[in-house]
């Protein structure tokens, strides 16, 4: 008589299927440029949403030396909502590139590793439709990845 094949090693070589799948899904989800152009990504959505606050937050804190978080809210409602008579915008995040080196402005404190990418925001108000490029930079802070602007002149 022939033995039929337990269904336990089918079960069995399943189980290692979605083990190795969810650790390879976890690397990929973590890896330091994932991580990176998700902080850039929530960034602009707190943005869009017009929680300043929020995307203050995940300044670095070589920005937040650039302003406190009180002048940071009322200036980016007054600049973008009140005066360019928009109530939110649509962003687009290019392609991101790791940089060995990065400073801020000449003068601060070098970072490294520094992720850059272009983002283009396209808000449509009353002066017609326009669009805002602007290359952000990301670097990590005490375990977490933080938002950067270019102040090189």
């Amino acid at each position: 008589m022939k033995r039929s094949r337990s269904p336990m090693i089918f079960i069995f070589v399943l189980g290692l299927i979605v083990i190795l799948a969810i650790v390879l899904t976890i690397f990929f989800m973590t890896r330091p440029g994932q991580r990176a152009e998700s902080t850039i990504e929530q960034f602009y959505l707190h943005e869009q949403q017009g929680k300043f606050s929020d995307s203050w937050e995940l300044f670095h804190s070589q920005m937040k030396e650039k302003f406190t978080k009180g002048h940071y809210i009322q200036d980016r409602a007054h600049v973008f909502m009140n005066h360019f008579g928009v109530e939110s915008f649509e962003f687009v995040l290019g392609d991101l590139k790791k940089l060995d080196q990065w400073t801020m402005e000449k003068g601060s404190k070098p970072l490294s590793p520094v992720y850059q990418a272009t983002v283009i925001q396209t808000y449509k108000g009353k002066y017609g439709l326009f669009r805002l490029h602007q290359d952000v930079y990301v670097a990590e802070e005490k375990g977490e990845w933080r938002i950067l602007w270019d102040y090189h002149k």
